[in-house]
């Protein structure tokens, strides 16, 4: 596949090399892989626009929510084993989720008009994003609350930044929020260990995966990516030198984890192998076989409107394509143009990553960049451009 390593080269080449500062990206790692190994790793540019430190393929990234693929793999895991029934009230395993109600608008006085959800969340919903919760940074209403109450911002990985309510009620709606720190929490009520621990003990040591955890270890730190801040005035990108709390109340399991793309990578081919790891089993295949289907019924995946436009730009995949969701992945109902077979799975994070599983077609990937906000067009057409010729060689 020679061809298409130099293709996917220039195409890295081209995105940290381009005349126009709005479209270039400071550094790319990206990688291509299938079920019996990685056939692409490539990386161009910097790690940050501060220093000439070459972005190497070993560079650690903030991983943002590229992490809940992971949490939701150790979800699977408890169900596998019987220890987790997904449609179960989530409260008997967190108990403090039952307290969260529904919001439906705001008193005279600017009070927040709660009622208490008509059913309870469960698992599952927290698995498909149905369960009513939401983010800053994509809801109107979160934007609200946190500027009227001084609530705190996930960033800070703490419980009370969890207590938020819900915008509907449980089931009724897919709405892309806090979901999988929720679900991180069962998996560690059900384990009694903390998430980082039941990951590296159940899904990095089976997988190889030495460079991925929530606590940096310092080679990995010695090895950062800065996360850069892209301006909207004349697309300059700025380092900003963020670093997510290192000794976290909570290990959020919607964003929290820090990893390297060769790293990622072999989560990545773990799905195309039913859920085989290089150094032992993860996932049974018939697990696998059920969370990597749409579990929406006919609700659909749709755009992402920001309320935050310094975090997001508004977001969609494949406008004009029917989307769904599966455990916990989106879904392309549909062959996608950059020619991912229908019914793959993918998401991205919040720095402009983006990553695809086509198990249909036996490939993967994932591009790595760290720019603020995310759907930074610069880095998501260098992404769509990188998929497209993966495809291209295939065929």
């Amino acid at each position: 596949m020679s061809p298409m390593n130099n293709r996917l080269d220039e195409i890295l080449q081209r995105v940290v090399t381009d005349p126009d500062p709005a479209a270039r990206v400071p550094g790319v790692v990206a990688t291509v892989t299938r079920a019996d190994g990685t056939v692409y790793e490539g990386a161009a540019g910097v790690r940050s626009e501060a220093s000439d430190a070459p972005m190497t393929t070993d560079s650690v990234f903030c991983m943002f929510s590229t992490t809940k693929a992971v949490t939701g793999t150790a979800v699977l895991q408890c169900v596998q084993e019987g220890l987790l029934d997904l449609d179960a009230p989530a409260s008997e395993y967190v108990p403090e989720i039952a307290e969260l109600q529904v919001i439906e608008g705001w008193a005279d006085d600017g009070s927040q008009i709660l009622r208490a959800p008509a059913s309870p969340i469960t698992t599952r919903m927290l698995m498909l994003h149905t369960a009513g919760l939401g983010y800053m940074f994509f809801s109107d209403v979160y934007s609200r609350i946190l500027a009227d109450t001084g609530q705190p911002d996930i960033i800070g990985a703490t419980k009370a930044s969890l207590m938020t309510p819900l915008l509907f009620d449980p089931g009724t709606q897919w709405n892309y929020g806090t979901n999988m720190d929720w679900a991180g929490l069962v998996v560690e009520s059900i384990r009694g260990q903390r998430l980082g621990d039941v990951m590296a003990e159940r899904i990095f040591a089976p997988l190889g995966m030495t460079d991925t955890a929530f606590t940096m270890t310092p080679s990995m730190t010695a090895q950062l990516t800065d996360v850069h801040q892209r301006s909207a005035d004349d697309g300059s990108l700025t380092p900003t030198g963020m670093v997510l709390p290192q000794n976290p109340d909570i290990q959020m399991g919607g964003h929290g984890l820090y990893s390297t793309m060769p790293d990622y990578t072999k989560f990545l081919r773990m799905w195309l192998r039913d859920g085989e790891g290089e150094h032992g089993r993860v996932l049974n295949p018939e697990t696998v076989a059920a969370a990597a289907v749409n579990g929406l019924g006919d609700l659909k995946v749709g755009m992402l409107k920001t309320s935050a436009p310094s975090l997001s730009h508004d977001a969609e995949f494949f406008p004009g394509l029917s989307k769904s969701w599966a455990y916990s992945f989106m879904v392309n109902d549909e062959q996608a143009p950059t020619g991912r077979s229908a019914g793959s799975l993918a998401w991205a994070g919040l720095g402009n990553l983006y990553y695809w599983i086509d198990r249909e077609a036996d490939v993967a990937g994932i591009w790595g960049t760290q720019i603020l906000p995310f759907a930074d067009p610069g880095s998501v057409g260098g992404y769509l451009d990188f998929e497209t010729a993966v495809y291209d060689d295939l065929d």
